[in-house]
């Protein structure tokens, strides 16, 4: 017997699909499809979690000092004039305290970041400018929300509810969600 189902897609297709339904359940927490393709999801889906909840404390905190340019409050940035006469941009340093992850934490964030496809948010308001739209970093969701929420399970972070044939095609549908 085979280690996966082909899910009648070629292979390309299969992974994309399921790359899709990975992100899509993590991003929001619950998901509706097909019964085979949610036991394929729950396969991929548990083990990004694991290694989640293992890495989860696994950074250290540094301090670190970046130059950055002085805006004004319409937020164009602030020139003056310096001893040759010419208009050079003002900058000041700011200190800023960030996680470093360790070799192992990182390797897991690259690991999700081989499954997980861009997602961008947009405003509630149905307004989809580009300036208002932000890029969500779901690695970082998993380490900081989905690991220490699932901190003391030991496996078994997803459920598989079936809701009945789909109409049209029969197919049997269920709700995979996080627990």
């Amino acid at each position: 017997m085979a280690g996966y189902r082909k899910l009648g897609r070629t292979s390309s297709q299969r992974k994309a699909m399921l790359r899709s339904l990975v992100t899509n359940l993590l991003y929001h927490g619950k998901i509706t499809t097909t019964v085979t393709r949610a036991k394929e999801v729950r396969k991929i889906a548990e083990k990004l979690i694991t290694l989640a909840v293992r890495e989860k404390d696994n950074y250290e905190t540094v301090t670190v000092t970046q130059k950055v340019p002085k805006k004004t409050a319409d937020g164009k940035r602030v020139k003056e004039k310096n001893s040759e006469g010419k208009m050079v941009t003002v900058y000041e340093e700011i200190t800023k305290t960030i996680k470093k992850d360790n070799p192992s934490r990182l390797h897991a964030r690259r690991q999700m970041l081989q499954v997980f496809y861009d997602i961008t948010e947009t405003p509630a308001d149905g307004v989809k400018k580009r300036s208002l739209s932000k890029k969500v970093d779901l690695a970082a969701k998993m380490f900081d929300e989905i690991g220490p929420k699932y901190d003391n399970r030991k496996g078994g972070y997803t459920r598989i509810v079936k809701i009945g044939p789909r109409k049209g095609d029969a197919a049997e549908m269920a709700i995979i969600e996080l627990v």
